[in-house]
């Protein structure tokens, strides 16, 4: 009889909890097929495009109760064919793409700590990367304070790459060591006002005298603005980037943007920008000085061309850009849409004495998008670079190809089971 009153009480538990609770699971199945025939870079003579299918696959899960939010999205990344039919175990294995806490300290305060995606404003500088197959996700533990119209986000991350006894050397590329920011955004009636500033510390590692390790920081300050009345729009971002780069090289770079949308009749939507981004001469860190500024963790493939030309594991300490581009989409119906880019690059410095211009070439990129249930889209993509001598310069090539690439995308988020 004990037994049974015990197993009651458990089930009786368990229901009310279910009551100020709820689990979610979904998932996510993305695949790609890719050609390039020059993408990121120049395309070579004597050298075949590529050709294959990229896959994601994520299993989200979701437990919200009153104070607490707990989020876990495993994640396996592959390249078909990338393993043997019969595989013992894959090449990247199953992967942790987000796992982290969200704890409610009063109602208007929040601290969330874990492996988590961080994006603000338009991605500019801090983005989740989603083009990517693997995304971006970081470690870090973030003090969240919001109301009505008003957000303020501190963040902390201290990265090492194992349980250390002695010492703290981080050697992981493409990783900080440690990282601070502090993010502000207020809305007014028809602007949207952001902040950030954010310390960056690199790890220096000379590989002659390890005394000598030290960490290296850099610190950013910006704002992103948005207008929005009626059908027009207008945002811009403006950063400037100070302190020391991991080289020791002082630091004294920025990056300036306007974008005007206008929506022009139900279908029609028309967009013009303009980006500036500084940089050096080509080749050139001058006195130890860096101008070169560095967009670090935003979500690049979404400025500067679908080609990713620029600021895309590519392009830093170089010569800077500047990106005039025009914006052309059309809603076909309210499944389909199509949308036409234009830019035109050049450096934001000279790039040698030999070069009349600081042209680096002109891109054109179309993309199809089709929304075929709630859980689906098909989207197709074809980009064209029209390179001049600039960028030639500075890919090392001349051969005069043509260089141009597309993709067929379908992506399905499926939700499995949600309980209240």
């Amino acid at each position: 009889m004990r037994l049974q009153t015990n197993i009651l009480l458990i089930l009786l538990c368990f229901s009310s909890n279910l009551i100020w609770s709820q689990f979610q699971i979904g998932a996510e199945l993305r695949n790609r097929t890719e050609y390039r025939h020059g993408y990121k870079t120049l395309f070579a003579d004597d050298i075949d495009p590529a050709f294959f299918n990229a896959q994601r696959t994520r299993l989200n899960m979701q437990y919200t109760t009153d104070g607490l939010k707990i989020v876990l999205s495993v994640q396996d990344v592959r390249t078909w064919g990338d393993v043997a039919q019969l595989n013992v175990s894959d090449n990247n294995g199953m992967s942790l793409h987000q796992a982290y806490a969200e704890l409610k300290l009063s109602p208007a305060m929040a601290l969330k700590v874990g492996r988590q995606e961080i994006v603000y404003d338009d991605a500019r500088f801090m983005g989740n990367v989603d083009w990517t197959t693997q995304g971006r996700s970081h470690d870090a533990a973030l003090l969240k304070y919001s109301n009505e119209k008003t957000k303020f986000e501190m963040g902390f991350a201290y990265n090492q790459a194992s349980e250390n006894l002695t010492t703290n050397t981080y050697s992981i590329a493409g990783n900080y060591k440690t990282l601070q920011y502090a993010w502000f955004h207020h809305d007014f009636e028809h602007l949207g006002m952001s902040i950030l500033l954010l310390n960056n510390g690199l790890q220096y590692i000379n590989t002659s005298d390890a005394s000598q390790n030290e960490t290296r920081f850099s610190q950013t300050a910006g704002t992103h603005l948005k207008f929005k009345k009626d059908k027009f729009s207008v945002l811009s971002n403006l950063y400037y980037q100070f302190g020391k780069d991991v080289n020791d090289n002082k630091l004294g770079a920025y990056l300036v943007s306007l974008d005007l949308n206008h929506q022009t009749t139900e279908k029609f939507n028309f967009g013009a920008g303009v980006e500036f981004i500084s940089g050096n001469e080509y080749g050139v860190i001058t006195d130890q000085e860096n101008h070169a500024f560095n967009p670090m963790y935003g979500t690049n493939h979404k400025f500067n061309g679908h080609m990713d030309y620029f600021y895309v594991g590519n392009h830093l300490n170089s010569v800077g850009l500047m990106d005039v581009n025009l914006t052309l989409g059309y809603k076909i119906s309210p499944k389909h849409s199509l949308t036409g880019f234009f830019h035109q690059f050049s450096a934001a410095q000279d790039i040698n004495n030999t070069l009349d211009s600081r042209g680096l070439g002109t891109e054109v990129d179309l993309a199809f998008n089709y929304k075929f249930a709630e859980y689906g889209t098909f989207t197709l993509g074809y980009s064209q670079m029209f390179a001049k001598e600039g960028l030639e310069v500075l890919k090392g090539n001349n051969d005069g190809n043509s260089n141009s690439w597309a993709f067929a995308m379908l992506t399905l988020k499926p939700n499995f089971f949600t309980n209240k």
